[in-house]
């Protein structure tokens, strides 16, 4: 728990377009409730450098496409209570999962080329490696629960989070899957 009690709350974002956090920021209004409820710890609109500990729930977008996404979902779980996949890339690895049907070489060597002839190599001190495969979130580590949807509809988000909150089961309908 964060200062007096309250929820510490934080969104990762992996490899993803940043649709799940748009419809997050879609809370509108809603994110000032938010705020006098949770303490937000990180995410991608804040200034937090690294990871924090002791964090309660995390929500997560995006698949696990690098080397960097794979340490940053390894280093969550282990600081965080509960975590979510965030939208069908976390949930099945979706449109990132598209280029598992090419090895990761020819993916790149589509970019570097750019036709002039010989593929340049990738300097990884200043870009994360690709993993073979782009993985959803559950094959890389332990997922408490899945908010399907590209993006997750912002309702559905906020319906979720009350929940969580709350510490009550996430209920949303027929049509998702559930958890708690």
């Amino acid at each position: 728990m964060g200062r007096k009690g309250r929820i510490r709350f934080a969104t990762v974002w992996l490899g993803g377009c940043s649709g799940c956090h748009m419809s997050f920021l879609d809370l509108d209004e809603r994110l000032v409730e938010l705020a006098g409820l949770a303490d937000m710890v990180y995410g991608p609109f804040m200034d937090a450098k690294e990871f924090p500990r002791k964090v309660d729930v995390t929500l997560v977008e995006g698949a696990v496409t690098n080397r960097a996404n794979l340490a940053m979902a390894l280093m969550l779980r282990e600081r965080s209570r509960i975590v979510v996949s965030l939208g069908d890339c976390a949930v099945t690895g979706n449109v990132t999962s598209l280029r598992n049907q090419f090895p990761v070489a020819d993916v790149l060597a589509t970019f570097l080329s750019c036709g002039e002839g010989s593929v340049p190599a990738m300097d990884y001190d200043a870009v994360p490696e690709l993993l073979p495969r782009a993985l959803p979130l559950h094959q890389v580590i332990a997922v408490d629960g899945f908010l399907p949807g590209c993006p997750p509809e912002p309702e559905r988000i906020w319906t979720a989070i009350g929940c969580l909150l709350r510490g009550e089961p996430v209920e949303l309908g027929p049509e998702q899957l559930t958890f708690g």
